[in-house]
């Protein structure tokens, strides 16, 4: 070391001084910051509280009791009741969402004969958002592109109705309704919406049984309904599960106006700006959208969604 000190010359050496008192004071000053709210020992050793909620009693779903004599089905209830209940941020954020789009959501159902519990479909299946999942599924209902054409979706370059969380409900109240005329039975169309109407009429009929409790089925599709059970149970009784929402926190429907469109915009840029919006605002009530312009076709009318 001394040998090394010896080849320095004094400024560099004096420099070097400088360099290793600032680099003590400044591993000083970090220690501090980080020790400014020391956590003693006890509380480290605390472990973090997590609560095994008590099942519901009885529960149902469209009106259809759910088999709780059953110790499997109790069990299943339960993993997805209390998943849901400490995935905090993501189901505060659902609860959130909703109070914006469940009511009308459910005004489709109601109009279309699909029990209201439904409604809690697209929370479990996107979560209120517009997404796009690994099969291509899209917005809040998760709608193929080949099954929302059959539904009556429009789906090309410019206009995708899948992403219209209204239209979808609507093409999404055919499917259901297609699916009770199978099976007569609201569990089984929820489970169908993830399995498919062939794929439950497969298992019901290889199995000989009747009943989606009695179903051995997929991982996925195994989980699908008690998803949906523990997000109704969530939702009913929120504070019972530790969720508490200020009636200010959650959001509200925005006021809009609804602009009849009956020939091509070039440029949907140029047209939001001329209707005292902006792009961002456009596609943020209108995601539906697909490009930045619009071809309408002779005769054809569309509904564009706008601030009010």
């Amino acid at each position: 070391m001394q040998k090394a000190l010896s080849l320095l010359g004094p400024l560099s050496f004096f420099l070097l001084l400088i360099y290793i008192g600032f680099d003590q004071s400044l591993k000083s000053t970090r220690a501090q910051e980080i020790n400014l709210d020391p956590v003693k020992k006890d509380e480290m050793e605390q472990p973090f509280a997590a609560v095994s909620y008590d099942l519901p009693t009885e529960i149902s779903f469209a009106g259809d009791s759910v088999a709780l004599n059953l110790s499997d089905v109790r069990e299943r209830l339960d993993k997805e009741l209390q998943i849901n209940v400490y995935l905090h941020s993501s189901t505060l954020f659902l609860l959130k969402r909703a109070n914006r789009w469940l009511p009308k959501i459910e005004e489709i159902l109601l109009a279309n004969g699909i029990p209201p519990d439904f409604r809690y479909l697209p929370l479990i299946e996107s979560a209120l958002l517009n997404a796009t999942s690994s099969k291509n599924a899209v917005g809040y209902w998760q709608i193929l592109e080949s099954s929302g054409k059959e539904l009556g979706l429009e789906i090309t370059k410019e206009v995708d109705e899948r992403y219209d969380p209204l239209k979808a409900t609507q093409a999404a109240c055919k499917y259901l309704k297609k699916a009770y005329a199978k099976f007569g039975n609201w569990t089984l169309v929820a489970a169908s919406y993830n399995r498919g109407i062939s794929g439950v009429a497969r298992d019901l009929e290889d199995q000989r049984v009747t009943n989606y409790y009695d179903l051995h089925m997929n991982d996925e599709t195994s989980r699908y309904v008690f998803r949906l059970l523990a997000i109704k149970e969530i939702f009913e009784h929120p504070k019972k599960y530790g969720f508490k929402l200020k009636p200010a926190h959650v959001y509200q429907p925005e006021p809009l106006k609804v602009v009849e469109v009956s020939e091509s915009i070039k440029d949907l840029v140029v047209f939001s700006q001329a209707q005292g919006a902006n792009y961002k605002l456009l596609k943020r009530h209108n995601p539906w959208l697909r490009q930045n312009k619009l071809t309408v076709k002779k005769g054809k009318k569309y509904l564009i969604a706008l601030p009010s």
